[in-house]
């Protein structure tokens, strides 16, 4: 359920094509909630039909047509309701500490590249959300301008210093991450030995 929540967020921004949904959604909460296209769509349907949003058939370019969504008055409550819930947490399904938990049937090659892959792949993730946070901070963020041209201007700090807030949480936990990797590298080189040749 946690999509629809995702979209309701970006709907209380502006009302938005189901295109423009998916294109923003990418560089909003997509960062913190990834969903292909192929479930955004039918979701803003079902959110339709359960009243949280209303489409708008809108013209397109020459001769087609859109259908442009806004949150609703129940969209909204529903909203609002999901945030002042206490968090639910889901029991671990980790593929990849259940991956690093069985090395020792991995060739070491491949279990040094297991880790490498890792911190890379994290570093990447870093970079992507400090620049994130510094297009939250300098107001460029295209989705996050337009919410803030409906609020008021003594509001902006509180809409902005949360979400950088969230963004500042993915990192540590991507510095962690690295961390961790860093660490099965050199678990790997003690226990099967820097030179160790791959079995054949």
């Amino acid at each position: 359920m946690s999509l629809r929540f995702a979209l309701l967020a970006m709907l209380t921004s502006q009302p938005m094509t189901g295109y423009d949904v998916y294109k923003n959604f990418e560089t909003s909460v997509g960062y913190v909630w990834h969903a292909p296209d192929s479930q955004i769509y039918p979701e803003l349907r079902r959110m339709e039909q359960d009243g949280l949003i209303r489409g708008e058939t809108v013209p397109w370019g020459r001769k087609g047509t859109k259908k442009r969504y806004e949150i609703t008055v129940d969209g909204v409550a529903a909203f609002r309701a999901w945030l002042n819930e206490p968090p639910q947490y889901t029991r671990e399904r980790d593929p990849l500490r259940l991956r690093a938990a069985y090395l020792e049937w991995a060739e070491p090659d491949a279990g040094r590249q297991f880790f490498r892959d890792h911190i890379d792949y994290h570093c990447g993730r870093i970079r992507d959300w400090e620049d994130m946070i510094r297009t939250l901070r300098d107001h460029t963020n295209p989705t996050l301008a337009r919410r803030l041209e409906g609020q008021p201007e003594d509001e902006w700090q509180r809409i902005v210093e949360y979400k950088v807030f969230a963004y500042e949480g993915l990192i540590e936990r991507a510095r962690a991450e690295v961390g961790w990797a860093e660490r099965g590298l050199a678990l790997v080189d003690r226990l099967e030995g820097a030179e160790r040749p791959a079995s054949g």
